[in-house]
């Protein structure tokens, strides 16, 4: 089991990392709460993995916070929850503000995920609700196209549809909460905030 990785990150491209650990080159995914948290690409950085076997592959997921690899862990298993849809919880709200939605069986809060319907949402809550304790305090990356990188309004819409938006919503919300000069992250960040509040 890999539990923890200390490297150098060499590329990020919401939701995938590149991570490369004494010249070898560890691919990851991570909720945007992580990519909130990294450096600049070149830095130094330390991240508490996930390691998910399945028939056909091999997946790391990577957390900057041992809290969200905690609530990660706990969700995935749920029935119903898979990795993604994790990654999308972490993505749109903190532990802390997962634990609150748990505690208070805050449902219509937990449907504002994609993917989370309020059967799933009930269920997470009922299921969660004697678990969310101490415990949860504290991929091959997507390709190019040929004419170069992606502008940060692309890669935001890459991210968000990797989260489980659809094309068009994400595009709205995309177009709604791009400011000149926004980076990827800041715009994607400002999405799931009205994502959330919408």
């Amino acid at each position: 089991m890999i539990g923890r990785l200390r490297g150098t990150l060499l590329a990020k491209q919401p939701p995938a990392l590149l991570l490369d650990v004494g010249g070898v080159g560890y691919e990851l995914e991570a909720p945007m709460s992580t990519f909130y948290d990294l450096g600049a690409v070149g830095s130094e950085v330390t991240l508490h993995t996930h390691l998910h076997v399945r028939e056909d592959a091999f997946l790391l997921y990577g957390f900057y916070r041992e809290a969200e690899r905690a609530l990660f862990r706990q969700l995935i298993k749920l029935s119903g929850i898979g990795a993604k849809m994790a990654l999308a919880v972490l993505s749109g709200m903190s532990v802390d503000e997962f634990r609150r939605c748990v505690t208070t069986a805050d449902v219509s809060a937990l449907t504002r995920v994609p993917g989370i319907g309020k059967k799933t949402a009930e269920r997470i809550v009922m299921e969660l609700r004697d678990r969310v304790d101490g415990s949860m305090t504290g991929v091959s990356l997507p390709s190019r196209s040929a004419s170069g990188p992606l502008d940060p309004t692309g890669e935001a819409l890459v991210a968000l549809q990797a989260l489980g938006y659809k094309p068009a919503e994400s595009a709205r919300l995309v177009e709604q909460s791009v400011e000149a000069g926004d980076d990827a992250e800041t715009i994607i960040r400002k999405a799931l905030k009205r994502a959330l509040r919408n």
